[in-house]
């Protein structure tokens, strides 16, 4: 029998071998540990690895990568001995190896998956120095240091420790056990040298140490606040008992549940409302005040006993001083005023404020919010307004229910929360401007805020039970109605608020924005006087828009410049800095001779101090004011009068402020001077405007070209007039088929920037066309608005009067309107239909009668 001759499994290794990528940390030589695998390569190479010799190499990926290659590895790993492998249900394998011996990677074998290389084995670099010795001993030590303080460490990981005799060894296995970096773990395994890996790894253990210090520091820190949190909790609960004993007051929860309790039973609830808020003050008696519901719980209840839950007092307002008021708050709108008195004296005579809700429409800086105020103060109730323009979330309305962090009441309970009482006046702005998105609708919402029959429980998510809002005076603004939902419309008593004429804006603008401007800008009444002319040149030159807004802000620029240009005058400026120079002399002085008094004070308090009380109060001394001397009062007095310098506006001084006009009536007022033009009437959100409508015809295809931004409507009225002129030109011999075959009209309304669209243009469309074909020049100073059929008849519009508003703003003579708008020339005041001849029509032939 030969001798068998035992060799180390480390000397039988192939220097082939099969690799296995790693994305988490590395491991280490003379490990014994299980390996979970999930990738089908992967699973290959262990299948042909474990079939032979069972070897494997293991190194890890430097980053993260789905199909790794050789190039995307470490050239250091580790190879293995396959001891067991177990198939597990899912498809994937558990194994378990033996690592032997660090290797490096010499030549690619095999680039991608499976990946194979020529390896070189790495032989550790000893160190039989006392030094090599000592660290041995030290890594040893500070472990067991280590493993006593973490519960991590089992007692298996303490003996495997100690039982190894090895100094590469040790360093290795605590390598791999402490809680580093994994790329730190990867240097440490590239190290031959066992004395410089020895050395790393006491770092490593040292860091680890400081790590567990702190980490037990904050532990110790947290049990001693949680002990503390504790006694001082049982020491209050005591501290309330002695209290309660001696009939002391308690603390800010009892002393918060006490006043709670009183507002609570002050109002004298009843039903679902008073078993919910009994519910929450019970509930809120037993919250400890650390806890994170007690603040929500506090303010919920601080709403409700904030809200105004009594009924309120009888309205008592005079007819007389309504109608007074709103003479005094606004110029004109005589139309608008009486609708409101007759809509208060309606109130007043039922003596029942429920299902009242007002809608002004209007465009921009007519006066709707203004109006809205009026009536709140001709009524003497307090005014709340709140804008929805742009909102999107119907709990601003509703409000948020109560599950969610921040949440707080909607619009309405906030309101009726601040102006304390059941019955105010609530302006809601620019409900045409609501949105809608994923957080709801909040027109939808208002509708049962707005409905008499529902708002007499209305529900907010917040407070969640029943509130009666129907004693609130709800006023709504618009510019349009067009953006408004129809529920909502129909729940509101709509009033309209049309534009201003030119002389209507000069009275508003001398009996309220005039005054409002000059002391708004720091000047003094009258100093800035205005004649008529000098008002109805801003309002023709810089100011057409319908509302006064516009106006305003022109008056601002005025007195700004003027006053800018006063104070810039060297004279006053001069004099300003001496006013100013004597005052500061003055206040110098001021601060000295209370300095004096104050040390006086201090010496004589000093002087006493051992002197017996006798009872009897000290006398105070006189309080020291600023002394103004006669020069200074002469300087004032002259700085005074520069300042208050009245100056009389003409159109010079007025380009000169405001710059050259805006407007001009050669330029701007719309005129229909050549055949292929006429002027319609049009109704805007804006208010009222004046059309020019040009034609044109060319050669080429059949058909009309429409630009301007016409909307499906108007393109529609467009089409309409087109086959009527088409077929009445045909028929009375104006042009004959040929014509309309080779050309091509080109209808336009100029402003193309500005989308235009509405059933009223048909008529001015027709005359245009009707011009174009003629080659005729409709009546001057002519307007007209009014919807075409097919067969010609003229069908009635809306918005007559802001139209005749724009019309006279726009200098237009003549108006032609459909015959059933008759009844709403009633509605218009004289001084707006003043120099205007309206001619009602019922047929397109009567319109071209009058048009040319």
């Amino acid at each position: 029998m030969a001798e068998q001759i035992i060799v180390p499994a480390d000397q039988t290794l192939s220097n082939k071998l099969r690799l296995i990528p790693l994305s988490g940390r590395p491991i280490f030589p003379g490990i014994f540990t299980p390996l979970m695998i999930n990738s089908a390569e992967d699973i290959k190479v262990i299948e042909s690895a474990y079939a032979e010799d069972g070897l494997l190499g293991i190194v890890m990926l430097k980053n993260d990568s789905e199909n790794p290659v050789v190039s995307d590895l470490h050239e250091v790993g580790t190879a293995a001995r396959i001891i067991k492998k177990i198939n597990l249900p899912d498809g994937g394998i558990n194994i378990f190896i033996s690592t032997i011996k660090r290797f490096r990677i010499r030549k690619t074998l095999s680039e991608s998956s499976p990946m194979a290389v020529a390896v070189e084995y790495l032989e550790d670099i000893e160190d039989k120095t006392f030094e090599a010795k000592a660290l041995t001993r030290a890594l040893i030590s500070e472990m067991k240091e280590i493993s006593e303080n973490n519960p991590l460490f089992s007692e298996e990981m303490r003996l495997n420790m100690v039982n190894i005799d090895h100094p590469g060894k040790i360093a290795d296995f605590i390598a791999s056990i402490l809680n580093i970096d994994k790329d730190e773990q990867q240097k440490v395994l590239e190290m031959q040298n066992v004395r410089r890996r020895m050395e790393n790894v006491l770092v490593f253990i040292k860091k680890e140490q400081e790590l567990l210090r702190i980490q037990k520091k904050i532990q110790t820190e947290l049990n001693d606040r949680i002990e503390k949190n504790q006694r001082e909790y049982f020491l209050k609960e005591e501290l309330k008992s002695i209290k309660e004993e001696l009939g002391m007051a308690g603390d800010a929860k009892s002393s918060d549940y006490q006043k709670f309790k009183e507002k609570i039973d002050s109002f004298e609830f009843e039903g679902e409302v008073l078993e919910t808020v009994e519910s929450e003050l019970e509930k809120f008696s037993l919250m400890d005040a650390s806890s994170p519901e007690y603040t929500l719980t506090r303010n919920y209840l601080d709403t409700i006993v904030n809200l105004p839950w009594k009924d309120p007092v009888p309205e008592n307002y005079s007819m007389g001083k309504a109608r007074e008021i709103l003479d005094e708050d606004h110029y004109g709108l005589e139309d608008v005023k009486k609708r409101i008195i007759e809509y208060l004296a309606v109130r007043k005579l039922k003596n029942d404020n429920k299902g009242s809700i007002v809608l002004l429409v209007g465009p921009p800086g007519v006066g709707k919010t203004s109006v809205c105020r009026s009536i709140a103060r001709a009524m003497n109730k307090p005014f709340f307004r709140f804008s929805v323009g742009g909102m999107r979330d119907e709990a601003e309305i509703k409000g948020h229910r109560r599950t969610y962090i921040g949440a707080m009441p909607g619009k309405i309970i906030q309101g009726l929360k601040i102006v304390k009482t059941k019955a105010p006046v609530f302006v809601i702005d620019e409900v045409d401007k609501m949105g809608s998105s994923f957080q709801g609708d909040p027109s939808s919402a208002l509708l049962e805020v707005l409905d008499p029959e529902q708002n007499i429980a209305f529900r907010d998510h917040y407070l969640d039970m029943p509130f009666d809002i129907s004693n609130v005076l709800f006023m709504l603004t618009a510019n349009s109605l067009d953006g408004i939902p129809e529920p909502l419309r129909d729940r509101a008593e709509i009033i309209h608020l049309s534009g201003y004429i030119d002389q209507e804006k000069t009275e508003i603008a001398k009996n309220f924005l005039v005054p409002k401007s000059l002391e708004k800008n720091g000047l003094s009444k009258n100093q800035v006087h205005y004649t008529k002319g000098d008002l109805l040149f801003i309002a023709n030159s810089y100011a057409r828009e319908a509302g006064v807004r516009n106006f305003e802000k022109n008056l601002d620029k005025i007195h700004r410049k003027y006053a800018a240009e006063l104070l810039g005058e060297s004279g006053i400026s001069s004099l300003m800095d001496e006013v100013f120079a004597l005052k500061e002399a003055s206040r110098k002085e001021l601060e000295e001779r209370i300095a004096a008094q104050k040390a006086a004070e201090e010496k004589t308090k000093e002087e006493t101090k051992d002197i017996p009380d006798t009872g009897r109060k000290p006398k105070k001394n006189k309080e020291l004011k600023r002394i103004i001397s006669a020069k200074e009062k002469e300087k004032q007095k002259e700085l005074n009068r520069l300042l208050a310098r009245p100056v009389s506006l003409d159109k010079e001084l007025i380009e000169k402020y405001l710059g050259k006009p805006v407007f001009t009536d050669e330029d701007n007022r719309k005129k229909a001077d050549r055949p292929g033009t006429a002027i319609g009437l049009a109704w805007t959100s804006m208010g009222g405007d004046t059309l020019l409508l040009e034609a044109i015809s060319v050669p080429g295809k059949e058909g009309i070209t429409l630009t301007g931004q016409m909307g499906d409507v108007m393109k529609e009225s467009a089409s309409i007039a087109m086959s009527w002129v088409r077929s009445y030109a045909i028929e009375n011999k104006i042009k004959d088929a040929a014509f309309f075959e080779k050309h091509n009209i080109h209808l336009h309304i100029p402003e193309g920037a500005t989308p235009k669209d509405g059933p009223s243009a048909g008529i001015t469309m027709t005359t245009v066309l009707m011009s174009l074909l003629k080659d005729k020049t409709i009546r001057k100073h002519l307007a007209m608005t009014g919807e075409l059929s097919l067969t010609g008849q003229v069908l009635p519009i809306g918005g007559l009067k802001e139209k005749t508003v724009a019309a006279k703003r726009n200098g237009i003579k003549q108006v032609i309107i459909p015959k059933q708008n008759m009844r709403d020339l009633d509605e218009i005041p004289e001084r707006v239909k003043k120099g205007i001849t309206f001619y009602p029509v019922t047929h397109i032939n009567q319109v071209l009668d009058l048009a040319f």
